[in-house]
């Protein structure tokens, strides 16, 4: 009997001995597993190791792709967008000159005659005069000699100097000075010598479609009833003359209205970025700026800002009153202050203003 119970006794000692070996073992075996996971992570992140790698730079990386599409896209349907925009201006000129103007000339008094004539033709001119110099002017680019360029930064994609609010555009693949952003509907990059043209443009063209639309806006009812009885029993005796009059005027006011919103809105937000002297592109970086600097305690300055007046000034190029009406009023090809390559205190601000930052 006792013979039985130490053979029994000696193999459930050898049955935990084997247990506890094969957890052991299997422990090991985790631990081997988990070394290498470690080691061959180690590796990667050493292989991949850069100090200014972040989120950003993360999903920047994965969004590379859709960025090569669109940029591509963009590229290449720029001249489809010139196209666009010259061929719906062409058509509510036309308009305006077949079915309008006529019309005004029949029935307005002398005085509104000439208000209108002198206005519609004034407004014209300078839309034309803005979105030509918009497109063929060249917004800027660093020079391709180095000696003489100061830079405050290197440029990741064209590995050169940048200087200080230039910016790389990744449609034109080249930098621009004082870059803003890259506009499809003038196929060309909006910078330090055409932003200018680039605001002008939107907003006569603006005020443009403003003064069609209110001007229009009895036609377009009268049209527009008219058009309503299209599909009565029976239909009404329109002429095919008076029916492409009603279906014209139509398309004026609705296409004129729709723009009217559309680049009104865009043209008061460069407006409030004039008045606080940045870009589209400094705005962002200016609002993480000065959030950064809120934490310690420390107020923002924006550098290129020279007070509300001052900033419209400069960006006009404004120097003495005259300019208001030469080269706001009236088209003119004149050049911006400075070179884009350095920021010197343009002529017409009269004081120095507070610098970067301020505690």
């Amino acid at each position: 009997m006792r013979s039985r119970q130490r053979m029994f006794a000696a193999v459930m000692r050898l049955l935990l001995k084997c247990l506890r070996l094969g957890r052991r073992r299997r422990f090991k075996l985790v631990r081997q597993v988990e070394q290498l996971w470690h080691y061959g992570h180690l590796c990667l992140r050493s292989l991949l190791y850069n100090s200014f790698t972040n989120g950003d730079v993360v999903l920047d990386s994965l969004f590379e792709p859709i960025y090569w599409l669109v940029d591509h896209v963009t590229r290449w349907f720029g001249v489809v967008f010139v196209a666009l925009v010259i061929g719906l201006t062409s058509s509510i000129v036309a308009i305006v000159y077949i079915c309008l103007l006529p019309l005004i000339l029949q029935t307005y008094t002398p005085a509104w005659i000439c208000w209108h004539l002198a206005y519609g033709h004034w407004n014209l001119i300078m839309i034309v005069f803005h979105y030509y110099m918009a497109i063929t002017t060249s917004p800027g680019h660093p020079p391709q000699a180095k000696n003489d360029l100061t830079g405050v930064s290197i440029c990741r994609k064209c590995i050169a100097l940048k200087p200080a609010r230039t910016h790389h555009c990744s449609i034109c693949n080249r930098c621009v000075l004082k870059m803003d952003h890259h506009c499809p509907w003038l196929n060309n990059c909006v910078g330090h010598y055409n932003h200018r043209y680039f605001f002008s443009f939107c907003l006569f063209m603006t005020m443009g479609c403003i003064y069609c639309s209110i001007s229009g806006w009895e036609m377009f009812r009268d049209a527009y009833a008219a058009i309503e009885t299209y599909y009565q029993t029976p239909p009404p005796t329109f002429s095919f003359r008076q029916r492409a009059f009603h279906k014209s005027v139509v398309y004026l006011w609705v296409l004129c209205s729709s723009v009217a919103l559309a680049l009104g809105a865009l043209t008061l937000w460069h407006a409030a970025l004039i008045t606080r002297g940045e870009t589209s592109i400094e705005r962002h970086i200016n609002r993480k700026e000065r959030q950064r600097l809120q934490k310690k305690g420390k107020v923002f300055r924006n550098p290129y800002s020279y007070g509300s007046w001052d900033n419209w000034k400069v960006f006009l190029g404004v120097d003495v009153p005259r300019h208001w009406l030469t080269r706001v009023l009236l088209p003119s090809p004149h050049l911006p202050h400075g070179t884009g390559l350095s920021w010197d205190l343009p002529p017409c601000v009269m004081e120095q203003h507070a610098p970067l930052l301020a505690i």
